[in-house]
Parts: C-alpha cells; structure tokens; sequence
C-alpha cells in the first residue's frame, strides 16, 4: 500500500491490476485509515482513470455478497453528493418502474454527501430494506422491487467507512457504488455529478459487462435527468457509448422549477414522494419523477424510447399504480413484523 500510494503521490497512475491490489487490501482491513484516506483524496485531485475504477469494481465484486436471480434487473444508484437537496428522486422513479412489473434492484446506502440517503428515505416510508440474497429474491419476484443495503451486501467496505466519513467530500466510492450491484444489474439509470466522470463510469461499465446504461447529469447540477434545463446523457447499449442532451420538452414535459423538489431532511423527502404519488405534489415533482422513471423502463427493453417511458410513468402516477406499489412495499414490512 505504501509503495503504490508513493507512486500515486507523484502522479502516476495505477494499472487496473494494481487497482485491484490495493482495493483486496482496503476490503481485507490490510490498509489503515490515513492510508485510504490519502489514496481517495490523492485520487480525486488528478481524477481517477478508467483502469482504476474497473480495478476497483472488480475487487469490490469479488468481496460482496452476490445475489443470484435469473431475470434482468433494473438499478437506479446514482452517486450522490451533488449538494442539490432535492427529494430522493431515484428512489421514487424505482417505485414507479416497480409498479410496472419491471424488476428493480435498488442498491443504495445512507447520506454521506447529501441530505437524504436512499435507505434514509426508504425507512422514513416504511419500506422493508434486504438483508440477505433469499430476502431480496422473495422481494424481487413478489414485489417486482428489493432495496439492498449497501453494507450488508458490501461487508468488506466497513474499513473504507470511517475515512469516508471524515473526509466528507465525494470521491471514488461515490462512483464505486453504482459499478458493483449486488445483483450484478446490466441495465441501470446512474445519476453521475459530473459528465466527466460519466463517461469514464460508461467506458468501465462496458468492460464489466453492462448491457444498457443511462448516465446522466443536469446541467443545473444535479446527479439526476433534470426538469428545470438540460441534461448531458452518456448512454451505453450493446457495447456502443454515444452522448446526446436531453431536455425535458423533448419527451412532451414543460421545464420546471427546482424549487419545487428541494427537501431538508428525510421526512421531507418521504412527504414529499407519497404526495406526488396522491396527486397532491407540484408538477415540477411529479415530472421529475415520471422523466427519471421513464430512463428506468428504457434501460430494461419496457419502452423503445425515453418519451414512451415518460407516458407509462405519467400514467402509473396519475392512475394510482405507483401509491398502489408503495402501500405494497409498506404492507410487506407491516407483515414481516406481524
């Protein structure tokens, strides 16, 4: 570890080979915590390559806690850490992919660059989070949808936690994150806070085998498709990486306000997704939700294009299909404890 973060100090990059090393020593506890808090930060000063993050993934991959499920699975991980403060958006777009009969395997962790965390969310609605590979394939094919919490399914990540923590600001675990499903997701809308580092995510996710992947960023910020401009898209399909913009008037919906989506805390959060589901939320909500729904739907072969997705999920919100799939994923909880 000492060797290699010598050469990273002078600029050097790592092999994905090397990448791979000092990750198994990082998820075996054979690095100390100043030692992985210099790499991350070190790392995030020149920008991390393609090598290392597929270095990186490969290792975390070999460490986790794997589930085996026989159809595709849809993710929706973004990286976090884009400092917008709105809603858990993803999360809501899942719950509606969900309530379509489309599978989502929903990876997500607590807050550590953001105000709401996806688990944060997920437990302030009352919703079950998966433990286990059996928990999360009994989710999968009676509720069409598990959450899977990072740390139980990343074990070896827990030496990587208090570094993480301290330094407070994104780096590569953010990215991380999205490249290792338990599940092992092949299709999945990632939100990315940088377009940059997009295109470095799409180029490993290709090597690790992904088959269809939206990686999006707003250009107001956030780590999501956006209501309010533009959003850069790097999409991966079929091995094939192309980049396009995207606004929301291109799929039939009015451009928002980012005012209407900004929450402080989880409650909020969880407010504010059971009123866009009640029909009661502002449009700004209700269309972000349907626009980054209808990425999750593209990315699993339900539509041909983004503005097909955009319908289905305008209407599973308006005819009560998504409230229908998130009392379900309540009522699955309220029955473990019964």
């Amino acid at each position: 570890m000492i060797e290699l973060l010598a050469k990273c100090i002078e600029g050097e990059t790592l092999t994905e080979a090397q990448a791979e090393n000092v990750m198994n020593l990082i998820m075996t506890g054979n690095a100390t915590s100043s030692q992985i808090a210099s790499l991350v930060s070190i790392m995030r000063l020149r920008g991390e390559t393609v090598d290392e993050l597929v270095g990186f993934a490969k290792s975390m991959k070999k460490h986790m806690t794997s589930i085996k499920y026989d159809s595709d699975v849809v993710d929706t991980c973004g990286t976090g850490g884009d400092g917008a403060s709105t809603f858990n958006i993803s999360t809501a777009a899942a719950i509606v992919a969900s309530s379509l009969k489309v599978k989502v395997a929903k990876h997500g962790n607590r807050a550590f660059t953001s105000k709401s965390g996806s688990v944060d969310v997920i437990e302030t609605l009352g919703i079950n989070i998966q433990k286990t590979e059996e928990e999360a394939v009994k989710s999968l094919n009676n509720q069409n949808m598990s959450f899977l919490f990072a740390p139980m399914f990343h074990s070896s990540m827990k030496h990587a936690v208090n570094p993480r923590k301290e330094i407070g600001f994104r780096n590569v675990f953010n990215l991380l994150g999205p490249l290792a499903n338990p599940a092992n997701a092949k299709r999945q809308v990632i939100g990315v806070y940088s377009t940059i580092y997009a295109e470095k995510m799409a180029e490993a996710l290709k090597r690790l085998g992904a088959e269809h992947v939206l990686l999006v960023t707003g250009r107001d910020g956030l780590d999501e498709i956006s209501i309010s401009g533009d959003t850069d898209v790097v999409e991966l399909k079929n091995g094939v990486i192309t980049r396009y913009v995207l606004h929301p008037t291109d799929v039939g919906l009015l451009e928002g306000d980012n005012d209407e989506i900004k929450v402080s805390d989880p409650k909020e959060s969880a407010e504010l997704i059971e009123s866009i589901f009640k029909g009661i939320a502002p449009k700004s909500a209700e269309n972000i939700v349907a626009l980054n729904a209808a990425a999750a739907l593209y990315v699993a072969n339900y539509v041909q294009s983004l503005a097909d997705g955009v319908m289905f999920a305008k209407e599973a919100i308006q005819n009560g299909l998504a409230l229908q799939q998130l009392k379900k994923l309540q009522r699955q909880k309220e029955e473990n404890y019964a």
